[in-house]
Formats: structure tokens, C-alpha cells, sequence
């Protein structure tokens, strides 16, 4: 116990055994410790083994909401050597029944009172799936089962397989190792400066790559606490549940810290509050928000950079020492960055080109794309498919996003996956989404849609259409319907550079979609 551990339920090990007293977990008047935690996950990962025949490599997939138990059946499945699939539970049934079934999945675990419906959809579409209401689980009877480990496991056996949007309009699962996240946690400890004392504040889903690593396995790898917090609405409620339970280290959007920039908080409360870190993570952080948040509050804000692939922290600005407003940061210990022109070749000092990524936090792979796969991994290089540029001090710049990738309140949305949906309309002849920049929400979806001929389409009819096919942070937010063709160049390609200009321009169509 006394070597540094090598996988996910090694570090668990090593510090429910050290310190079983711990505070691991607060979620409103509960308090989990760590020998509770332990002893919760080893005790379901019995259960997964015995009386639902999980077996090493089988996936179990996670649809629930942010809570205690999310966590137990987190080290539960890796326990018992499973892998662990996330699944955006803001995704309807269809859309999960495709992740469900693409990625092989035995188990789902999830709380049938919060989903129902998708549940009753998962059953009738996939019949061999085994479901695990999380909310019938008898804990003190589970915790009490022996806790001697179930299974040998390893760093290079597949503990996520995380699903991220593709630009085919079907989600791709970046399948990571033991290995992966570990050497992310250990370089993200670094440049947090984490400590056993931290008090991590997740109130964004767990689901996502960011509060998965950031929020849960980097402070439970070394003892600290993590403070779950039940909903950010309204967010005076989270800033009095920080007070109370001396929080260090908060996690927040682009959109958070904007609000945070400008809402009415009492200077004592802002006073108040004990963090000696905020993080900025999943979308741009516009200076102008930097610097009127950094005037506000006593406690730095950095920004860093990362995606799913690369398990996900890529760069970070540093807690302590220079901080570049624009940038993401420099590349955490253990990562290299490299900026390639479109024909491999690396470019220099201030040159934008694509950003590449080679360390071990970079995945295996995406699950069964071999094609996709070999796109991405490169010559030993993660293609990360953003453009941007390295500073003469390393210090990384995103310069643009992802090929016509948008950002809806820090959200992934492609606007193929949208269009693929639009097509499927009897009556369209084209369509095209693109962004429409936001002050709430980051960005907007947009769709132009083309009737075919002597056909008459209703944008209402249209979002009632995608309502049912789509998860509410995609949906487009209006719906223009034109008979003139969209733009075109030469090769007959979509000018989405000015349909963007055409977006910014608001019309009387718009239709806010957002939950």
C-alpha cells in the first residue's frame, strides 16, 4: 500500500485504508466518509459480479443524476472490472438507446423514478439489457458484504469509454485505460496544487469528462473532500452551501463566472466565500468575464483546455505564476503540444494550425472505429481537430473550435447531427445550422431550411419534429424556412460564413428551447 497505486480503484484503496475517517463526500446534510465509500462500492461491485454476471471488460453504463450514488456505482463497475460508460442523461431515448447499443453495454444502472421513460424505451429496444434501480439498493446490507478485492485490475484495461458528438452526426466512445486517467489525475494534482485538505465543488453532471476526472477522481485519488451540490439554481444557495462547508476549489462554465462577474453579491458574501481557486473549463472564457471577475474576488480564476480523447485536461493556466487572459495555459506535466499545418508539418512560434496532443492521458482509441480511430491518432499524435497556436513560453491559444462545432452552455452540438434530423422532414430539400452567438448560452443553433418545391413547411412543425429526436440544449432555437437557395461556392460546398452573418441578424422566429 505503501507504492504509489496504479490504477483508479488502487488510489481508492490506498486511501479508504489510510484514511477511513476522511470526509469524502457532502451532499447536503449527508456526510460520506471514505471507509463508507469504500465499502458501498466494493459491496455493488459484489452485487454487479454475482447477480448480474458482470464479468471483466463487460460495460455498464451510468444514467443518473449528480448525487452519493453515482460515485459508489463509478468505483462499483471498475471494482469489479467492468468499464465504465457515462451517459449525458439530458440525451432522450433514442439518442441513449444508440449509445446503449453501440457500445455493447450489459448493465444500466440508473434511478428509474427520474427515467422512467428511457428505461421503458432501453427495455423494449434492447432486451438482453439488464437494468439496476440505484434507488432500491440496500446500502447497509451491500456495505456490509466482504471487502476483500473481487478482481486483479489493471492499468491497461479500459475503465471509460466516454461518448463525445462526431461530426457524422453519431456519437464516437473514446474508450480510456486505468493508465489514462491516472497520468491525467497525477498532472492535474500538480498544477492545482490539490491537496488532502481540498473541498472540490461539482455542481456541473457528472457524465461529463471534466467533473469526471477534475471533480471526482483527482480529489478522491488523494483523500480530499468533494462537495456535490444539488442544483446551481438558485446559485445564492450554492454560494451559502460553499461558506458552510469551507470549499476550496470551485468548477464552473464560462457562463457561471459571467454571471458571477456581474450579479448583485454582497461584498462580504464574495468576502465570505473560502475558495483559493476557481476553474474555467468546456467552453472559451472571454477576457472581458477574467477580468471583471478577477476585480470582484479575492481568489484567482484560471482557465485550461481539454477533450474527452485525451482523458481530458490537455493545459491549464497556473494557480501560482504567470496567467495569460486569451490563453489556455501551457501543457500539464506529462503532456506535448504541437501545432501541424494540413499537411503534418509542425509550425512555429505563433502559427495557428491544428493543436496535437501526445502523452498518456491520450485515449486507446475510439470504440469499434477503427476508421475514425486512425483519422485521429496520427504518427503517435492526438489530431484534436481545434485550431491554434503556441506562444514563445509554450503557452497554448485556441484560435477556433472544432469544424463548425458549437458550444450551447458548454454542451458539444454538432450541426450535422441536427441537420441529419431536419433531412429525415418530408418536404426539405436542404438545411444547414450554424452558430448564433450568445450572451447566456455561449451559442445558439440556427437552422435555414429549404422546402422543396411546391411544399410548405411550418417552423413550428419543424420543432415539434426535432423535440422528439433530439436532447433540449440541441434543438435549434429558430427555425428560418427560405425559398431561395442556400449560399454555395464553386464546388457547390454550403457557405456557412454567411449564413453565420445572416444568424446574427435576430428575426421574430426565434424559439427558446432552453430547459
Amino acid at each position: 500500500m505503501s507504492l504509489t497505486p496504479t490504477t483508479l480503484t488502487g488510489y481508492l484503496d490506498k486511501t479508504a485504508t489510510f484514511l477511513p475517517r476522511r470526509k469524502a463526500l457532502f451532499f447536503g446534510g449527508e456526510i460520506v466518509r471514505y471507509g463508507e465509500l469504500h465499502a458501498r462500492a466494493l459491496g455493488l461491485a459484489r452485487v454487479l459480479r454475482g447477480d448480474y454476471g458482470v464479468q471483466p471488460g463487460d460495460r455498464v453504463a451510468l444514467l443518473m443524476k449528480n448525487g452519493p450514488e453515482f460515485i459508489y456505482a463509478l468505483y462499483a463497475i471498475l471494482f469489479a472490472g467492468g468499464t465504465v460508460v457515462p451517459v449525458n442523461n439530458f440525451l432522450k431515448p433514442a439518442e441513449i438507446e444508440y449509445i446503449l447499443r453501440d457500445g455493447g453495454v450489459r448493465v444500466l444502472i440508473t434511478q428509474s423514478a427520474e427515467f422512467d421513460p428511457v428505461l421503458a424505451h432501453a427495455r423494449a429496444q434492447l432486451p438482453a439489457l439488464r437494468p439496476l434501480d440505484i434507488g432500491t439498493v440496500p446500502w447497509a446490507a451491500v456495505a456490509a458484504k466482504p471487502l476483500e478485492p473481487l478482481i486483479n485490475v489493471n492499468p491497461s484495461d479500459r475503465a471509460v469509454i466516454i461518448y463525445t458528438s462526431g461530426t457524422t452526426g453519431r456519437p464516437k466512445g473514446a474508450v480510456l485505460t486505468h493508465a489514462n486517467l491516472v497520468a491525467n489525475i497525477r498532472s492535474i494534482g500538480i498544477v492545482l496544487e490539490n491537496v488532502e485538505n481540498d473541498r472540490i465543488v461539482l455542481a456541473l453532471p457528472m457524465f461529463h469528462s471534466f467533473m469526471l476526472t477534475v471533480a471526482i477522481l483527482a480529489p478522491l485519488s488523494i483523500g480530499a473532500s468533494v462537495l456535490i451540490i444539488k442544483s446551481i439554481k438558485p446559485f445564492r444557495h450554492v454560494l451559502f452551501e460553499m461558506i458552510r462547508r469551507r470549499a476550496t476549489v470551485f468548477l464552473g462554465i464560462p457562463q457561471i463566472f459571467q454571471a458571477l462577474a456581474t450579479a448583485p453579491i454582497p461584498w462580504w458574501l464574495r468576502w465570505l466565500l473560502p475558495l483559493r481557486l476557481a476553474i474555467s473549463g468546456s467552453a472559451p472564457l472571454s477576457a472581458e468575464t477574467l477580468r471583471r471577475f478577477s476585480e470582484r474576488f479575492h481568489f484567482p480564476l484560471r482557465e485550461g483546455y481539454g477533450l474527452s480523447e485525451a482523458a481530458p485536461v490537455v493545459s491549464f493556466n497556473p494557480v501560482h505564476g504567470v496567467s495569460k487572459a486569451g490563453s489556455v495555459g501551457p501543457a500539464i506535466p506529462g503532456v506535448q503540444v504541437r501545432i501541424f499545418d494540413a499537411q503534418d508539418r509542425e509550425l512555429g512560434v505563433g502559427q495557428d494550425g491544428e493543436v496535437a496532443v501526445r502523452g498518456e492521458n491520450v485515449m486507446l482509441g475510439y470504440w469499434n472505429q477503427e476508421e475514425a480511430t486512425a483519422a485521429t491518432l496520427r504518427d503517435g499524435w492526438l489530431r484534436t481537430g481545434d485550431i491554434g497556436k503556441l506562444d514563445a513560453d509554450g503557452y497554448l491559444y485556441i484560435t477556433d473550435r472544432k469544424k463548425d462545432m458549437l458550444l450551447v452552455h458548454g454542451n458539444n452540438v454538432y450541426p450535422r447531427e441536427i441537420e441529419e434530423v431536419i433531412h429525415q422532414i418530408p418536404g426539405v430539400r436542404e438545411v444547414a445550422v450554424v452558430g448564433r452567438s450568445d450572451p447566456r448560452h455561449g451559442e445558439l443553433p440556427v437552422a435555414f431550411v429549404v422546402p422543396a418545391d411546391n411544399t410548405k413547411l411550418d417552423s413550428q412543425a419543424i420543432l415539434r419534429f426535432c423535440k422528439e429526436r433530439l436532447a433540449n440544449y440541441k434543438l435549434p432555437r429558430e427555425i428560418r424556412v427560405q425559398t431561395e437557395p442556400l449560399p454555395r461556392n464553386a464546388t457547390g460546398k454550403i457557405l456557412k460564413t454567411e449564413l453565420r452573418k445572416l444568424a446574427q441578424q435576430a428575426t421574430d422566429s426565434t424559439h427558446d428551447t432552453t430547459p
